[in-house]
């Protein structure tokens, strides 16, 4: 293992924000990270993945733990379906396209999404009516304390909207080895039926999409609406859709007629942050170094040298501003460090 000090982290998080590493090392075994932990040398860790949803605004006085651990098998085929483990440094995106030149289906409405497999059921990534918890069959954590590998089933994992155990009471605990999905390998089941995708596939004609149609269709309005991070720094969807209660929303419905939303059970309704952050003011409102991307109000974003600092300190801007405004909370998507 080859530990470095002093490392910039400037090309480990999507937004490209220059903060150092007192120690860092990248694994891609087991083995390492079992030889790691039992180092006394460096009692603090700090786990990075793929940086895809993490906003830095500090140094990290700790050893940061890159989790580079590689590798896609299918485990087992039978029927209409197989499962596929892939290892957690695996870059998402190109895990959602190994899978369409597999024919297997299930993950191609999350295509272009940032960052790594690792982190995915952590966060519960979706899109466009999909979330990896449709097509998740189990992960392998690494338990930090006691070294043990644990197996999590999806019941186990808890998953909800952008959230999941691994966040909640199990945040810190564990580190996230592979992921398996149980995909379709044949008759898959087409979500062509959001908004976005079905007008995309109208556009072009096509009555009988194919699970590729759906991975362009995504790519296509993926690239209109958020900006690369390779060209612009961004996490991608910095806040979470708020939730609210039906009677809630009755009441901001009265004051705001024209506002969208969708009902998510008998007493719930959900509304997007971007339409309130646009309301509000800040689409496309630049600040020097950062501000908020113009064509998609929920990505803020870093033009180039701005700090960890600075974004948080303009996410709160806008928090403040969205209860003032609606009486709604936004809360961050994105981990704060």
């Amino acid at each position: 293992m080859n530990i470095q000090e002093n490392k910039s982290l400037k090309s480990y998080n999507t937004f490209g924000i220059d903060v150092k590493a007192k120690y860092f090392v990248s694994i891609s075994h087991i083995t390492e990270l079992r030889d790691l932990l039992k180092n006394k040398a460096y009692p603090n860790i700090f786990i990075l993945g793929g940086g895809s949803n993490l906003l830095l605004t500090q140094d990290i006085n700790a050893l940061v733990v890159h989790i580079n651990i590689k590798g896609i098998d299918i485990c087992t085929e039978e029927n209409n379906h197989v499962i596929v483990k892939a290892g957690a440094g695996e870059n998402w995106h190109a895990f959602t396209q190994w899978c369409l030149t597999q024919d297997f289906g299930g993950v191609e409405n999350l295509s272009l999404i940032p960052g790594n497999i690792g982190t995915a059921p952590i966060q519960n990534i979706g899109a466009y009516g999909v979330e990896i918890k449709d097509v998740f069959h189990s992960c392998d954590a690494f338990h930090k304390s006691s070294g043990k590998i644990k197996t999590f089933t999806p019941k186990e994992c808890k998953f909800d909207y952008r959230n999941s155990v691994f966040k909640q009471e199990f945040k810190g605990e564990y580190i996230i080895l592979n992921v398996s999905l149980k995909l379709t390998a044949n008759n898959h089941k087409i979500k062509s039926n959001y908004g976005s995708i079905s007008n995309e596939l109208e556009a072009l004609s096509i009555d009988t999409p194919t699970i590729q149609d759906i991975a362009n269709a995504v790519i296509k309005i993926r690239s209109t609406k958020l900006p690369d991070p390779e060209k612009i720094g961004n996490s991608g969807s910095f806040f979470k859709n708020p939730v609210i209660s039906a009677l809630e929303f009755d009441a901001l419905n009265s004051n705001f007629p024209k506002i969208p939303n969708y009902k998510v059970s008998e007493n719930e309704i959900k509304i997007p942050a971007g339409w309130l952050i646009e309301y509000a003011g800040f689409k496309g409102k630049r600040f020097g170094q950062y501000g908020v991307h113009k064509n998609q109000a929920l990505v803020l974003v870093n033009y180039g040298n701005a700090e960890g600092k600075d974004i948080k300190a303009l996410s709160e801007l806008i928090q403040e501003t969205i209860h003032r405004i609606f009486n709604i909370k936004l809360e961050a998507e994105v981990n704060i460090i």
